[in-house]
């Protein structure tokens, strides 16, 4: 899950950035409504953390022009502003969600869940299945051949995006800058490090390893039988 915020105050940004990512999800963030305009028109995200009191254009503009462009990406609008008219106002402009600073971080977490939970149940299945993995993205379980294994948050999303890739190998680079944005070193051996520790909570005890490595290119989640 891919999470774009839009805020000028480096702390708060810094604070939910970090949040986030410790939760399993890839940031990106940008200071401003015009940077913001630009990734949602190239970049497809889950969710969208906008400010109302940007630079330049405001959030409530920057929201009316991704609706005027087509982009339906949920966003989440974060405002000082705290009078009912305020926040219908923000509703009514294209946010689905309003959240009054200062806020907590754990109700933001909560919000963006439940944003998560409405948005895919109305337009994907909810569980993605694999040979005999089964993943549940509304309770974020993971079961294979009937047994349950406890995952944390990367290692779930990693999880999550070699199911919606199946058989198809991922690089190391698209690995990360799905699960931490663009925002990183490619000298880091932290896809290797995740990869190895999915491998070790999925296939460890199963007869057939699914998650395999082609050498120098990345993973792949296949069935065995499909090695040549």
């Amino acid at each position: 899950m891919r999470i774009l915020i839009v805020e000028d105050d480096e702390k708060i940004a810094s604070f939910v950035a970090k949040g986030l990512r410790e939760a399993g999800f890839a940031i990106d963030h940008v200071l401003n409504a015009e940077e913001g305009l630009s990734l949602l028109s190239s970049v497809s995200y889950d969710v969208a953390i906008v400010d109302i009191m940007l630079p330049g254009m405001d959030g409530l503009s920057m929201i009316r022009h991704m609706r005027s462009r087509g982009i339906n990406t949920p966003v989440i609008i974060l405002s000082a502003k705290r009078s009912v008219e305020d926040r219908v106002r923000g509703l009514q402009t294209g946010g689905d969600d309003y959240l009054i600073k200062p806020f907590s971080f754990t109700e933001l977490l909560a919000r963006i869940q439940a944003l998560l939970r409405r948005t895919t149940a109305s337009r994907e299945t909810t569980v993605l299945e694999f040979g005999g993995i089964r993943l549940d993205l509304l309770r974020r379980e993971v079961f294979r051949d009937g047994k349950r294994i406890e995952l944390k948050p990367k290692e779930f999303s990693l999880l999550e995006y070699l199911m919606r890739n199946p058989g198809r190998v991922v690089t190391r680079t698209m690995i990360m800058e799905h699960l931490w944005g663009y925002d990183f070193d490619p000298q880091t051996n932290v896809v290797d490090v995740l990869v190895c520790r999915l491998r070790d909570r999925m296939d460890r005890g199963f007869d057939r390893k699914l998650i395999h490595t082609l050498r120098g290119v990345g993973y792949v989640l296949k069935e065995p039988e499909e090695d040549t």
